[in-house]
């Protein structure tokens, strides 16, 4: 192949050049966002400017958003100490604070009996499923969802959601809780009245700079209907792997899916060695979340949704974005074909 392949945005997406050139501005700004003088007013206005143009993107005007060191903080933020409800299908960062025993059917859908004690995420990060979000939702995890599919908080019906810079090509190391107006949350890191007294410590203005470029371009590319160009190669992907190897299971196919992700079981190849053959062959992708990555045992996202964790176990997520070309991917799945047929003949 020429040249490597990057197939794994739901782990991280590369950075947006509006998001670069954003954060270097930024870099520029002195002040302490705290501070009273010129230079931290100009910080302060800075910060306020770049959190109101995220709320846009997000559909979320008139809401709260605290900034925080990305979504695993905003879960904690949202979640420590309150005892909700969710899915084993939830990210590790939103599974960790709950009580992970809602029930959840083959296509990956969570059956929900207390919307208000629950949290629940939008989009899946491994098979890229979609959840129809009850009214009076405590918490959804915005993060996989935010930047690819066409969401306004305000019309969520959810109190809080979770959400991340660098999945929609923003810088890493920052994200944000966003609040319904007017409802609180204990602050998990204390020693100052920073982020409505929600979050101590001094901003990231640099980040969040970044972050709220990135998110207008997103918005953009949105309205633009890149995504639904994205989905047209994710779907084209998933017909030449499922051709040519017709024993594979395309997950969660039949539910709706995020456009970019494809989540393929190949029985008889353990998904670490697919990762592996692949990125020797000069393309990433990922056995799960990245999260989660590195460990081996089967998914628990699998597993919940009914799958044996031996099946589960041989899964691979293909998780793609703008700029990934039908040709990228019919490269991809020419060497993938190829080296899962030299996986069965071995194991034959």
């Amino acid at each position: 192949m020429n040249g490597r392949l990057y197939l794994d945005w739901n782990a991280t997406a590369p950075l947006r050049p509006e998001a670069r050139a954003a954060m270097i501005e930024a870099m520029e700004v002195v002040g302490n966002p705290s501070s009273v003088h010129a230079e931290g007013r100009a910080a302060k206005a800075l910060m306020e400017k770049s959190r109101a143009r995220i709320a846009a993107a997000l559909g979320a005007e008139g809401a709260d958003i605290v900034f925080t060191s990305g979504a695993t903080e905003a879960a904690a933020l949202a979640l420590a100490g309150r005892g909700f409800a969710c899915a084993a299908v939830e990210h590790e960062a939103v599974a960790a604070w709950c009580d992970a025993g809602l029930a959840v059917d083959a296509l990956g859908q969570v059956a929900v009996t207390e919307p208000a004690r629950t949290a629940l995420q939008l989009a899946n990060s491994e098979t890229g499923v979609v959840q129809p979000l009850p009214q009076g939702l405590a918490v959804s995890d915005l993060t996989q969802a935010f930047g690819k599919l066409p969401i306004a908080f305000n019309w969520l019906g959810c109190d809080m959601g979770l959400i991340s810079a660098h999945k929609l090509g923003g810088p890493k190391g920052i994200g944000a809780l966003v609040l319904r107006r007017g409802l609180g949350v204990s602050p998990q890191q204390r020693g100052g009245g920073a982020e409505m007294g929600c979050r101590a410590g001094t901003e990231n203005l640099i980040g969040i700079a970044g972050f709220a470029a990135a998110a207008e371009a997103a918005a953009r590319d949105l309205a633009a209907g890149v995504w639904e160009e994205v989905a047209e190669v994710r779907n084209i992907l998933d017909s030449a792997l499922s051709s040519g190897a017709n024993n594979t299971i395309s997950v969660g196919k039949g539910a709706e899916r995020l456009p970019n992700t494809l989540c393929l079981i190949a029985p008889g190849w353990k998904g670490e060695t697919q990762v592996m053959a692949m990125d020797l062959a000069g393309v990433a992708v990922s056995a799960g979340s990245a999260c989660s990555s590195g460990k081996v045992r089967a998914s628990k996202v699998l597993t919940a949704m009914g799958y044996d964790e031996g099946l589960a176990a041989q899964a691979i997520r293909i998780s793609i974005g703008p700029g990934v070309s039908r040709s990228d991917v019919e490269r991809f799945a020419d060497v993938w074909l190829a080296a899962y047929a030299r996986a069965r003949s071995r194991a034959a």
